[in-house]
């Protein structure tokens, strides 16, 4: 019994850093792109860090599936969206750039914040470098039980949002790499991709299943320097 409350637990820990950090980054989205002269989804509530405007757009991926998985597996599993106006896209692609690469960037954040804390903490003696490292957990206490929960907390926030930084990252449709790439390009071949990957709604599963067969391999490695520039000194292999 006690078991089962400890995985109940754990999976709402996930679930609830899964809703906010998801509601940060398509909040993020919908500012960068408000910031470029696309009210679309200023309009439809989603500048706002209430997850309300975006469950009520995405109640399935933002509730359903990933309390779901949680409860099933011990890892959320979900999605969301912003909308926005393809017109303005074609016309500012730099600035559609910049607001797919807004949501990533608020998840790092997270990572930064999470990091300094633990570092911090680390400094002061209330956390002391962990011996081995998994996602979720890397913050070892060395004072209270309540450090001890404080830790936990921030060592699910720091890896979901890692993760979510470096899957929105791959450049494949839909994620946003997909979108920021656009910064990469020569400018004459900038409209012809767009109109390729909102053509071609396929690639969007396409896209989807190689990049969860290739997060992975991507992950591990950045999650592992992470978390050895939190611990200076540490070593995890």
């Amino acid at each position: 019994m006690g078991e089962m409350a400890m995985h109940v637990g754990d999976a709402l820990l996930y679930f609830v850093a899964f809703l906010f950090s998801t509601t940060l980054h398509e909040a993020a989205h919908a500012w960068a792109a408000l910031r470029g002269g696309d009210p679309t989804a200023y309009l439809g509530g989603q500048v706002s860090l209430d997850p309300m405007p975006h469950i009520r757009r995405e109640p399935i991926g933002m509730v359903v599936l990933p309390l779901i998985t949680a409860l099933a597996t011990g890892w959320p599993f979900g999605y969301a969206s912003a909308p926005y106006d393809p017109n303005w896209a074609r016309r500012h692609p730099d600035r559609a750039a910049w607001m797919a690469l807004a949501g990533p960037a608020s998840n790092l954040m997270l990572v930064i914040i999470c990091g300094l804390i633990l570092r911090v903490g680390t400094m002061a003696g209330v956390f002391v470098p962990p011996a081995t490292i998994h996602f979720g957990e890397i913050a070892q206490s060395a004072g209270s039980a309540a450090w001890g929960t404080v830790g936990i907390i921030l060592g699910v926030v720091f890896s979901l949002n890692l993760l979510l930084a470096v899957f929105n990252m791959i450049p494949l449709p839909p994620l946003d790499g997909s979108a920021a790439i656009t910064l990469l390009m020569p400018e004459g071949l900038v409209g012809r991709y767009q109109e390729f990957l909102w053509g071609t709604p396929m690639l969007a599963w396409v896209g989807i299943i190689i990049s969860w067969k290739v997060v992975p391999l991507i992950f591990q490695p950045v999650f592992t320097a992470a978390v050895s520039l939190v611990y200076p000194g540490a070593s995890y292999g």
